[in-house]
């Protein structure tokens, strides 16, 4: 479709877009309205929104992949008619290691954007590769204001494989979505059953279809065969106004190791990063050497955020042992560093003072 992400000029279809968003959702509800019946119209309404993936992905492994629309996601779940009223649009078709800040900004505006001009829909669902689910999925957390839940789904196997997951997750994705109870909660991952809170989830295997999970809170709930059961209630931290900002800025992660130098931080530092993430050893420990170019970076107002590479625990937001002389760092709670990336670049649209930051992330624990 002409509003879709295009690999090569994407700020520009972007822009057009937010201008096709009006006509392309009232096309939707023409599509929805047609539909005979009260029993259809009683469903819910929910939208989905492609970005590509492994969902959306066939001969995955010979070496010349290929890809499916929007359309093939929607035919590979029947019984998707008898859940939801569904209106679907491809806004990219892209690995998600493709997937890139200009485009989360581009993806959470138009969701906003259908949200507001669709008070009948109960959610969104955005299919998207798993690499970097997490990450656009706690964007879309912290950037999409309206209670009604956005749902980010994909697949651990290809399209055409032995097996696949795809098509029940899209399928429980749209109960998701479409669930009076996920009101209020903020966008969530569905996989494998499994609902996990955006802020929460990492994928933690390479291949398997249980690949996601929240190490440090668990579960919110589970997409049962008889329904959409939660574990807990509906909790939300705040989201950012970003109606305003054209660019995110730019952040880094570096990790610590054993004898990291401060190469990699100066040279960020040099490239124009605003702000960085140390995964770092433990609960915050970094090498000397790497926390003498973390000093360095602090004192040219670069804001550093220190989270820990051991995938579940916390470091502290507000270092009470630190010492005179020790660089401002902004601990991550228990925020996984790429999270804590994805927090720091929306804070830093705000302020750059650390102490500021330190009380954004201590809001979103």
């Amino acid at each position: 479709m002409s509003g879709r992400w295009e690999a090569s000029g994407g700020r520009r279809a972007a822009v057009r877009r937010r201008g096709l968003l009006a006509r392309v959702c009232a096309g939707c509800l023409t599509v929805l309205a047609a539909a005979p019946g009260a029993a259809q119209s009683a469903r819910p309404q929910v939208h989905l929104v492609a970005t590509g993936g492994t969902i959306a992905s066939t001969n995955y492994y010979s070496g010349e992949p290929g890809k499916v629309g929007v359309e093939a996601l929607v035919a590979a779940v029947p019984s998707l008619d008898s859940l939801a009223l569904v209106s679907a649009e491809q806004f990219a078709n892209v690995a998600s290691s493709a997937v890139t800040p200009a485009m989360w900004l581009a993806l959470a505006r138009g969701i906003a954007d259908t949200l507001r001009a669709r008070p009948a829909l109960s959610g969104v669902v955005v299919t998207h590769g798993t690499d970097t689910m997490e990450e656009t999925a706690y964007f879309l957390d912290l950037a999409v204001a309206d209670p009604r839940p956005v749902v980010v789904t994909g697949a651990m196997r290809p399209a055409d494989g032995v097996g696949i997951d795809g098509p029940a997750n899209l399928r429980n994705a749209v109960r998701l979505a479409a669930a009076p109870a996920a009101r209020g909660r903020g966008a969530m991952i569905v996989m494998n059953d499994e609902i996990l809170a955006a802020r929460d989830a990492s994928k933690t295997h390479t291949v398997r279809p249980s690949a996601f999970a929240a190490p440090s809170r668990g579960d919110l709930g589970v997409a049962d065969p008889e329904g959409i059961v939660f574990h807990r209630a509906a909790r939300r931290a705040p989201t950012f106004d970003l109606a305003a900002v054209r660019a995110l800025p730019r952040v880094d992660i570096v990790t610590s190791y054993a004898g990291a130098d401060g190469v990699e931080v100066d040279a960020l530092v040099a490239a124009g990063a605003k702000g960085i993430v140390v995964a770092a050893t433990g609960r915050g420990s970094i090498p000397p050497r790497q926390r003498e170019a973390v000093r360095r970076a602090a004192a040219k107002g670069v804001v550093v955020v220190v989270g820990s590479r051991t995938g579940a625990g916390s470091v502290a937001v507000r270092d009470r042992t630190r010492r005179p002389g020790d660089p401002p760092t902004v601990g991550s709670g228990d925020l996984t560093p790429p999270k804590a990336r994805v927090l720091l670049m929306l804070a830093l649209t705000r302020t750059a003072d650390p102490a500021a930051v330190a009380g954004i992330f201590e809001a979103h624990q």
